[in-house]
């Protein structure tokens, strides 16, 4: 007896999660400050030249932030470095041989909607620090600066181990 009710129950379960596949949507707070860097094309070369800009920005960021505890204080350090963040950007571009030109812009800023590891983020004018290289038609990086969620994208996630619940139970009384 015990057995069909756990069967019973695994169904259920099992059909619940079958019927609720449609896609999340995560709604990022107003309060937010976004990032963004657009490459020129999808070339290798563009895309690489988008990661070490994206790198060189967003380590800047993460530094002149790292104390702040609100979106007026990371909005202030943003338009107060909006200059060096400039210049840094264009020095690297020179370092790095890059020919064309690019644009940095913080304010409101056009962001397209966007599907990533099951969830839809809206697309919308949002607050944001946007680096646009070259023509900007190329894929795009972007994250949340405040709340500080960039960094969550950049841990290691090598050591992570996935379980999955079903199976464990199935398993556990089914396996013996």
């Amino acid at each position: 007896m015990k057995k069909i009710i756990i069967s019973i129950l695994l169904i259920t379960l099992m059909l619940g999660i079958i019927f609720n596949t449609k896609e999340k949507e995560n709604i990022i707070p107003d309060s937010a400050i976004r990032f963004r860097v657009i490459a020129n094309s999808n070339t290798a070369y563009d895309q690489n030249i988008k990661i070490q800009i994206r790198n060189l920005i967003q380590n800047k960021i993460l530094e002149l932030t790292k104390d702040t505890r609100s979106i007026d204080e990371v909005r202030n350090i943003l338009l107060e470095h909006k200059e060096e963040l400039y210049s840094i950007t264009k020095e690297k571009l020179y370092n790095l041989g890059y020919d064309k030109s690019f644009k940095l812009d913080y304010g409101n800023n056009y962001f397209p909607e966007k599907k990533y590891k099951g969830l839809t983020y809206k697309g919308g004018n949002y607050e944001s620090l946007v680096i646009t290289l070259g023509e900007g038609n190329g894929d795009n990086f972007w994250c949340v600066l405040f709340p500080p969620l960039c960094t969550l994208e950049v841990e290691d996630s090598s050591e992570v181990e996935y379980k999955f619940f079903v199976k464990e139970i199935i398993d556990k009384y089914f396996r013996k």
